[in-house]
This record gives structure tokens, C-alpha cells and sequence, in this order.
């Protein structure tokens, strides 16, 4: 069975860092992707960042220069570095990795920043 668990989350003031990891185990695969996502009250799921794992990766605009995503291939744990978080970071936050033809989804971690 295939199981995302997700740690980090945390309440926070503005402008502090946040290191969100997501530990994928249960997978026969590798991961051939992973990336990150949040949703916030009354908004649609979005993507925060992608990483192809062949050199490309992705961020949201919102995203670009404050985050950072990484993993440990190793042990199969992926990475949300989060800097200068802003009130309107405050979200559920999901892990995303895809394995073949299948892709997975964490349970989602809270987020919250504030003034």
C-alpha cells in the first residue's frame, strides 16, 4: 500500500520559514515525479511547485524565489522549503509524486500564517 505522510506544517508569523517533507513509502517504483499543491478556503487546489526529475522544474509565481523544492531520492522524501511565508500562503498543502503510470496523493498538511 502506498502511503504519503506529510510533516512540517506549523502555525507561523509572517514572513518565517517552513521545511514541509513528505515521506512516500509502499511504492514497487521509483518516483518519476513529485510536486507540491495547496488549497486554501473556497479556492481550487493549485499547483505550488514540479519537479520532473529530468531538469525541469516548476513554480508557481507566487512561488518563484521564496520556495524551493528538493527530495531525497535515497529515501524517498520530498521537499517544500518555504521562505518569507505571507498571509496568503495559508493553506492545505499536498504532496504529489507520480510512479508510472499512477500518481498519489498525501492527506494534506495545514499551513497557517499570520500578522
Amino acid at each position: 500500500q502506498v502511503q504519503l505522510v506529510e510533516s512540517g506544517g506549523d502555525s507561523v508569523q509572517a514572513g518565517a520559514s517552513l521545511r514541509l517533507s513528505c515521506a512516500v513509502s509502499g511504492l514497487i517504483g521509483g518516483i518519476d515525479r513529485h510536486g507540491w499543491y495547496r488549497q486554501s478556503p473556497g479556492k481550487q487546489r493549485e499547483l505550488v511547485a514540479l519537479d520532473t526529475r529530468i531538469g525541469d522544474v516548476h513554480y508557481a509565481d507566487f512561488a518563484r524565489g521564496r520556495f524551493a523544492i528538493s527530495s531525497d531520492n535515497a529515501n524517498n522524501v520530498v521537499v517544500l522549503q518555504m521562505n518569507n511565508l505571507k498571509l496568503e500562503d495559508t493553506a492545505v498543502y499536498y504532496c504529489h509524486v507520480w510512479s508510472g503510470a499512477k500518481d498519489f496523493w498525501g492527506h494534506g498538511i495545514q499551513v497557517t500564517v499570520s500578522s
